[in-house]
C-alpha cells in the first residue's frame, strides 16, 4: 500500500478539491479521504491520499512534503495500517449501569 499517503497538518478551511489539486500535479490521484469531526462536519487536519501507483506517490510525497498549503506547511508520509486500539476500561459501552447484565 505504498501508493496511499498521509497527509498531516493541514489547514482546517481545507477541502477534498484543494488537496487533489495539489497531489494531481504529481501525478494521477485516486482518492482523497478528507477526515473530519462527526458532530462538527469541519476538518480535522488530516486526510488520506490515494495515488495511482507507488512511483507517483514518492514522487508526491517528496514534492509536497514540507510544502506550505493555505498558510500550513503540511506533512506526507507513507500511510501506515491502522493499529488497533488499546480496550481501556474495556467493558460496558452500551450505556446503562453495571447492574443490568444481572
Amino acid at each position: 500500500m505504498a501508493n496511499k499517503l498521509y497527509v498531516g497538518n493541514l489547514p482546517f478551511s481545507a477541502t477534498k478539491e484543494e488537496v487533489t489539486s495539489a497531489f494531481s500535479q504529481h501525478g494521477t490521484v485516486d482518492d482523497v479521504i478528507l477526515i473530519t469531526d462527526r458532530e462538527t462536519g469541519r476538518s480535522k487536519g488530516f486526510a488520506f491520499v490515494t495515488m495511482g501507483s507507488d512511483e507517483e506517490a514518492n514522487t508526491a510525497k517528496s514534492a509536497l512534503n514540507g510544502v506550505d498549503l493555505g498558510g500550513r506547511n503540511i506533512v506526507v508520509n507513507e500511510a501506515r495500517e491502522r493499529q488497533p486500539r488499546s480496550g481501556g476500561s474495556g467493558g460496558n459501552r452500551g450505556g446503562g449501569n453495571r447492574n443490568d447484565r444481572y
